[in-house]
């Protein structure tokens, strides 16, 4: 499960109009168990690009970062850590 501990959002300005609907960018800052694979004493950070159109709304794409070293984490997340990360995304927009 992701515990998500504070985040930012920001629209992302598309002058051409080259993708339907709003995009916008989050950075999720998330607080893993330290058993789990994502955890890092430095932080994890997830990277989204969040599209609003409707009925197409859903994550374009993410990335985890380590906080402190901004270091790209290679992994995955699980059908209902992204489940959540959407219904997160959705709501703060």
């Amino acid at each position: 499960m992701l515990t998500i501990t504070e985040f930012e959002v920001q629209e992302i300005n598309d002058p051409f109009g080259i993708v339907e609907g709003t995009r916008y960018e989050f950075q999720i800052v998330i607080d893993p168990e330290e058993d789990d694979e994502l955890y890092s004493e430095n932080g994890v950070y997830i990277r989204v690009i969040y599209r609003a159109d409707e009925p197409k709304d859903g994550i374009i794409k993410y990335d985890l970062y380590e906080k402190v070293t901004e270091k790209y984490l290679d992994f995955d997340l699980e059908e209902d850590e992204l489940a959540v990360l959407e219904t997160f995304c959705k709501e703060h927009i």
